[in-house]
């Protein structure tokens, strides 16, 4: 008796290693989406976490720290100048909560790569009456050289001045910056300082 060849078989095996290749084939696939989404879900991350940083971010902590510092010179000229106690409390109060805010942001730029002004820098500011509320080196002189009454009216209008350059740099970075602690920062200038401007102004009165 003569037997057929089975052309079933054949077919049938053929048709489980067509199937096999295409499993891995999706398999493999898939793998490669998944490798590929890790990425971007890694360059998220800094964002949510607050870690990612920019050019506002950098240019708010530059500029910052020489306003503070000048903000501090003048403070530290009201403890042997002014007359009026409320005059004093004041320049403590920035001086308390200006310096460490300095130390905060010049962490930040080492952290970064990025230039830290050095003490005596006036910044881009400088010299420049008006912008960003800096004083010029000449009412800077005029004011080291009042005393008493004289010296508080001057103060409190330069101060008045000065912080509302702060202000408007902090606004900036609020709404251009990208790093959530300088953006923090920025909204406590924005609340401490609009309060001592008023207290100011109330004392100019």
């Amino acid at each position: 008796m003569n037997i057929k060849p089975n052309r079933r078989v054949p077919l049938a095996a053929a048709a489980l290693l067509a199937g096999a290749l295409l499993l891995t084939a999706c398999g493999s696939g898939g793998g490669h989406d998944a490798h590929n989404a890790a990425p971007a879900a890694t360059a998220a991350t800094p964002a949510v976490s607050g870690k990612a940083y920019n050019a506002a971010d950098v240019a708010f902590a530059q500029g910052m720290i020489p306003h503070h510092r000048q903000a501090l010179e003048m403070a530290e000229l009201a403890t042997t100048r002014a007359a009026s106690p409320e005059v004093k409390q004041l320049a403590a109060a920035i001086r308390a909560a200006q310096d460490p805010e300095i130390a905060t942001m010049s962490g930040w730029l080492t952290g970064w790569g990025e230039q830290v002004p050095q003490p005596g820098a006036a910044g881009a500011h400088a010299g420049h009456g008006g912008v960003a509320g800096m004083m010029t080196e000449a009412e800077l002189a005029s004011l080291k050289d009042a005393t008493g009454a004289a010296f508080d009216t001057a103060f409190l209008k330069l101060m008045v001045a000065h912080h509302t350059g702060a202000v408007e740099m902090a606004k900036a970075e609020q709404g251009k910056g990208g790093y959530a602690p300088a953006k923090e920062l920025a909204g406590a200038v924005i609340s401490g300082q609009s309060a001592e401007i008023e207290q100011m102004n109330k004392l100019l009165r």
